[in-house]
């Protein structure tokens, strides 16, 4: 079950000032360890243990990989691949990596059973009914 809550755009210069989105909440996040203990409760014959270093492996060798110039796909998970923030340059000769690609980032891209639009279909949304302040919504689930 995917929660959120409420907040109310407060930029004024904004032409949607006013308007309310929704934004999703997490009450609790898995690290490898916590993940691995999940996945062995699974009916599966593999100790917490073992099933640790296998993703601990992967992660390592998909860093690689990505670190290599590759993408990795994890069949109806994700994409992996990097991307770049760079700063423009008047012209090709000014181009200097040291000065326009200002930072690396680790992409993941939704595929397969996880795709957007397959999560879309199959979320189910509720509503928070506390909030911390007095001016976001506090409508009923």
């Amino acid at each position: 079950m995917i929660r959120f809550k409420l907040y109310q755009n407060k930029m004024r210069t904004s032409a949607y000032n006013g308007y309310w989105y929704a934004r999703a909440v997490c009450d609790e996040t898995y690290d490898t360890e916590k993940l691995a203990r999940h996945m062995s409760e699974h009916n599966t014959p593999y100790s917490p243990g073992v099933i640790h270093g296998v993703l601990k492996d992967m992660i390592n060798c998909i860093k690689e990989l990505v670190l290599d110039g590759k993408n990795v796909k994890l069949n109806d998970l994700a994409i992996f691949s990097v991307g770049l923030k760079s700063a423009g340059a008047a012209n090709l000769e000014d181009f200097s990596v040291n000065e326009h690609i200002k930072g690396v980032r680790l992409r993941a891209r939704a595929t397969g059973e996880l795709s957007s639009s397959a999560l879309k279909a199959e979320a189910v949304m509720k509503q928070l009914t506390q909030y911390s302040t007095t001016t976001e919504s506090t409508a009923e689930e």
